[in-house]
């Protein structure tokens, strides 16, 4: 006669005692079904909380209370800051990076030192001169243009749909 082997159900968990076991055992299906809490001695290496140290949390710039001020970690009041270009300073900029410059061979005479600012040009002169030095724009090469994810509708307009010859207000439909 083979014998039925199966698992020992209170070996590796948890069972009731006292009151909770005589409440289980009445109300209960199956009584020998584990009640599938482990013991935490037997299945758990280390036991938790069985370690003797505390944690202590590692030390970073940020718990660093002296290098890390309020007003650098408040990201409510992080606003975008501004950035002004004047009409002086867009039109310098446009005169210098107008046409394709040359980089030059480094050379023994020539000094690092930066070149005197110039006088300050007027805004339209200086669109008035690129314009007029070289054609900024022509049928090849196109300004830019924002990109679109589809491509814009252009109404066409369809035949229209049946209706009284004499309505006040007819269907109009479109493409």
């Amino acid at each position: 006669m083979a014998s039925k082997k199966a698992a020992e159900s209170t070996l590796y968990h948890l069972s009731p005692q006292g009151f909770w076991k005589k409440f289980r055992d009445a109300v209960v299906v199956n009584p020998e079904i584990s009640t599938g809490l482990p013991i935490a001695s037997i299945n758990r290496r280390p036991q938790p909380a069985s370690r003797p140290e505390a944690y202590s949390t590692p030390a970073t710039l940020a718990s660093d209370p002296a290098q890390n001020p309020y007003y650098k970690r408040d990201v409510r009041r992080a606003y975008p800051q501004l950035s002004v270009v004047t009409q002086d300073q867009l039109s310098s900029l446009l005169i210098e990076h107008s046409g394709t410059q040359p980089i030059a061979a480094p050379s023994e005479e020539k000094s690092d030192v930066p070149a005197a600012p110039k006088a300050p040009v007027d805004l339209t002169e200086a669109i008035a001169s690129i314009t007029t030095a070289q054609k900024v724009y022509s049928e090849t090469r196109l300004p830019p243009v924002l990109p679109v994810p589809h491509k814009r509708w252009i109404p066409e307009r369809a035949p229209d749909a049946p209706h009284d010859p004499h309505a006040y207000f007819p269907m109009h439909l479109y493409r």
